[in-house]
């Protein structure tokens, strides 16, 4: 499946006259007239239709000589959700050129994670998106430079560093070119009236940010799943926030997640700058933040079992995680224990083999083990059943070795068939680490004890079989219909903490 909504020019016209936030990110809309190109839902009036044309990215504005308008900022909108709920090959080089592949390993580095050539990249990403890679890095790039300018008060040679641009003149001539003004013109139009007003911190190494969703979104389960499971010194709730430590490609990073209405607020602190656009699509992708409520609830309300459920509270999103490899950890440590006893085994690990960090402002002690440090552990030392230890030991030895891959651009079927011939590894753990960690979207559950309870009292079937042939007409959005499902139950994970 591809996105071709920019090629449905009535659709794209009733989106852009309407103001329709809900397209955001879907598609961006170029004025020929002004040279302008704007999100679905900018507030000036609607161009003529003939002075319209629509693009599938911003890149491709940009590639074609249009400016980002200064009112909509469609920099700022969120991500396609097309890049988190497909497999396929252009999705999986979203995922990775929004974690920053391209400016760390260049194409080719994209092309080595991805087991494609080069060209079969260059050319299927220009067919979709209409710009290559190098292209989609340097608007990213772009947007990395802005926020840096508006949020922090850094020189402007460090955020030039930090967003990944090779010299102050490509820093200046990519902010001029897609933004009209200067880097110290964009600085100057923010409101003079102190730091708290214009979004700037100024505690060394900390951002303050806004991270933009797609409305409607229902943040009691999502924090609440995140703060229930919390591994002590690696993730706490404090002070109305889900705080983590994060490992990242130069450093390491902590970061506050906190929900309102309209954005989640981030508190980023990073030890190396040039991770921030890494850290922000981890805690997108951790929060679920480009999915499409609407498309996923109208779906799932077209069943008039769930239909309530949806009703009652639209907007749920699949608590995903930063770090794919640390997820399967601990859905192994997860395995027939309690969610107390898995965030003790946990923790313990954590205390023994993660790398210890700073945390001027909470609680947080380390980062996750890597799976290398795991590997060299003493057997002998984990205090869980022999069977369930021997489960562990082949993961992490996996994982160490390379031998199995489970980041963003993992290949869906290939994950799952791999995981499956791991000792230990049954449906059950390796539906919930497609869910969680790879990011797909229609990972069921059948054979869960608070999924089947749940589906008993909707009057849904309870049996493993029956109640996966009832889920057909929920798809490709099964793994929305377990959080609506886990919902029903009164377990902290569907509540915010106080």
């Amino acid at each position: 499946m591809q996105n071709r909504m920019h090629t449905e020019t009535e659709r794209c016209l009733r989106a852009v006259q309407s103001k329709d936030a809900r397209f955001d990110g879907w598609f961006f809309t170029a004025v020929t007239t002004t040279r302008i190109y704007c999100r679905p839902s900018c507030p000036v009036v609607p161009p003529k239709p003939q002075n319209m044309t629509f693009f599938p990215s911003a890149a491709a504005c940009q590639q074609a000589g249009f400016r980002a308008c200064k009112r909509c900022r469609p920099d700022t909108s969120p991500g396609s959700p097309e890049w988190n709920h497909r497999a396929d090959l252009v999705a999986r080089a979203m995922r990775l050129i929004g974690d920053g592949i391209v400016d760390r390993e260049g194409v080719p580095g994209l092309a080595t994670r991805l087991g494609y050539s080069t060209r079969q990249i260059e050319r299927q990403l220009l067919a979709e998106l209409g710009a290559g890679p190098l292209s989609l890095a340097r608007a990213q790039r772009a947007q990395t430079a802005r926020l840096l300018i508006e949020t922090t008060p850094l020189p402007m040679a460090e955020i030039a560093f930090a967003a990944g641009f090779s010299s102050i003149r490509t820093f200046n001539d990519t902010v001029r070119e897609v933004f009209a003004l200067s880097p110290t013109e964009l600085r100057a139009r923010l409101p003079r009236k102190g730091a708290a007003a214009a979004g700037v911190t100024h505690t060394p190494g900390v951002l303050n940010l806004r991270l933009p969703f797609r409305a409607p979104l229902h943040p009691d389960n999502l924090f609440g799943h995140l703060a229930a499971t919390a591994v002590p010194g690696v993730e706490e709730w404090r002070d109305g926030a889900y705080r983590r430590t994060l490992r990242l490609p130069y450093g390491h990073g902590i970061v506050g997640l906190t929900p309102t209405p309209d954005h989640i607020a981030c508190r980023l602190s990073l030890s190396d700058l040039r991770d921030l656009p890494v850290a922000i699509s981890r805690c997108r992708r951790l929060l679920d933040l480009d999915a499409d409520p609407v498309a996923v609830d109208d779906q799932l309300r077209a069943d008039p079992l769930l239909a309530p459920l949806v009703d009652k509270a639209p907007g749920r999103r699949v608590p995903r995680t930063v770090d794919e490899a640390e997820f399967a950890v601990r859905a192994v440590l997860g395995q027939q224990v309690s969610t107390a006893a898995a965030r003790t085994h946990a923790a313990r690990l954590v205390v023994a083999h993660g790398t210890p960090v700073d945390d001027p402002e909470g609680g947080l002690t380390h980062l996750f083990p890597t799976p290398a440090a795991l590997a060299a552990l003493d057997p002998a030392s984990l205090a869980m059943p022999r069977t369930r230890r021997a489960t562990f030991t082949t993961l992490v030895a996996e994982l160490a070795e390379g031998r199995l891959h489970l980041g963003m651009e993992s290949d869906w079927a290939e994950a799952r068939a791999r995981l499956l011939e791991l000792p230990g590894f049954g449906p059950w753990t390796v539906d919930v680490i497609a869910m969680r960690a790879l990011g797909d979207p229609d990972a069921f559950l059948p054979t869960d004890l608070g999924i089947r309870y749940a589906a008993k009292e909707l009057g849904l079937p309870s049996t493993p079989a029956a109640l996966t042939a009832r889920a057909a007409a929920w798809r490709p959005w099964r793994a929305y219909a377990v959080q609506y499902l886990w919902a029903t139950a009164s377990h902290p994970i569907n509540f915010l903490p106080a």
